[in-house]
């Protein structure tokens, strides 16, 4: 007889990875039966732990089998604060519950999902330049002009044939430095682009274009670095030059429709919306080439909602994926079945014990990673060695020491 998965346990879990934590739900069935997911706390996001522990106990008793269910009573009790945190505690609640499913009828969580449209998922090497600025973090470290030329060789040495990187300034003696007011640093309320920036940008983009050759397709994220006049700047100051996405998040649809139609690269976007509500108006607008689904936070059973709803405006999608490597197979099963897909992310700059706190890791081949076949989402945390490293105090985007002090 089929087992009914009746939840019997629900605890979170973190650890720290150096800079940051990766943070984790466990939920038990009284059968034995345990499912995980991988959710954040760093990306803006304090409290998403604290959220899935206070509506838990709605879940105890209940069968994880009927996932959609759960995922809708706790929509109903959290209404009134829907979105934000309490968004993706459902997302991670849901992520969770879809593994203990899968699980239960011993298959893959692609199956669950439609079953697979592909087993090979073109990916690109994210964040590249801007991990190994973290010097006391990552190896080698990257704080001039030679550690830039060095990783764009080095993206086509390892076989990927795309890389996303992000903005820089270089001074006299070229040496580099990001450029983010959009998350404070430096502190510059207005996000004004100046032309230093835009001096900056294009040079680190021509940089690695020189480097990396003509073979390897370049993405730019500029997250929300700038307003629609800055934006605009910056894709008049890139317009000549080859790229296969620019990626920028506004939460205004109708000034990105606006953006993207006076933009030579296609635009993508979207990566930090939370339900298919707020996904709507950037379909409608025709305002994104590709819309960017976070997964973990949004769920994978609805962000296949999601995904379906683009795929009716000729719309394709990606995934964000910057997290530990459960949220990597989280995304790899999105991506294996949705048929819109465009392109998935993923780090490959990691730290040391990445390895060993999961029970597997992607696989990856000529760019391509490759999807396992393992029940469940083919990956789990360990426990004792997540008790090994401790989770790093005041790890969120909020602790970072203020860029400017105003005076009094």
């Amino acid at each position: 007889m089929p087992t009914k998965a009746i939840i019997s346990d629900v605890k979170t879990l973190s650890c720290s990875n150096s800079w940051r934590n990766y943070n984790f739900l466990k939920i038990t069935t009284e059968d034995g039966i345990v499912g995980w997911s991988e959710f954040d706390e760093y990306f803006g996001s304090p409290g998403v732990g604290a959220a899935i522990n206070q509506i838990a106990p709605r879940m105890i008793g209940k069968s994880a089998m009927l996932h959609e269910h759960i995922r809708e009573d706790l929509r109903n009790v959290t209404r009134p604060g829907s979105g934000g945190v309490v968004g993706q505690a459902l997302g991670a609640i849901e992520n969770a519950l879809l593994d203990i499913k899968a699980k239960a009828l011993d298959v893959p969580c692609h199956v669950l999902l439609g079953g697979k449209v592909r087993d090979r998922i073109r990916v690109y090497w994210s964040h590249c330049v801007s991990y190994r600025t973290r010097t006391q973090h990552f190896s080698p470290g990257i704080t001039d002009i030679e550690g830039v030329k060095q990783i764009a060789r080095e993206v086509g040495e390892k076989g990927f044939s795309a890389l996303k990187t992000n903005i820089f300034r270089y001074d006299a003696e070229d040496k580099i430095e990001p450029w983010s007011p959009g998350f404070g640093r430096p502190y510059e309320t207005g996000r004004n682009v100046e032309r230093k920036t835009l001096e900056g940008l294009r040079r680190h983009l021509e940089v690695m274009r020189a480097e990396a050759g003509p073979d390897i397709d370049m993405l730019l994220d500029l997250n929300f670095n700038a307003k629609t006049d800055g934006y605009l700047k910056i894709l008049r100051e890139i317009d000549d030059l080859d790229l296969f996405w620019v990626e920028l998040d506004t939460l205004d649809p109708e000034a990105l429709a606006y953006i993207r139609s006076q933009s030579r690269h296609p635009i993508a976007s979207c990566e930090t919306l939370i339900g298919l509500q707020q996904f709507l108006p950037f379909f409608r607008a025709q305002a994104v080439d590709v819309a960017i689904i976070d997964t973990p936070w949004n769920g994978v059973w609805q962000s296949m909602k999601i995904a379906a709803a683009a795929e009716a405006y000729e719309t394709n999608v990606a995934c964000h994926n910057f997290y530990g490597h459960l949220c990597t197979m989280m995304n790899a099963h999105f991506c294996a079945a949705v048929p819109n897909l465009a392109i998935m992310e993923t780090d490959i700059d990691r730290i040391g014990w990445d390895a060993e706190i999961f029970t597997h890791l992607p696989e990856f081949q000529d760019g391509y990673l490759i999807l396992p076949d393992r029940p469940g989402w083919g990956t789990e945390p360990i426990e004792a060695a997540l008790a090994d490293h401790p989770p790093v105090p005041g790890a969120g985007m909020w602790q970072r020491t203020e860029a400017s002090k105003l005076s009094v």
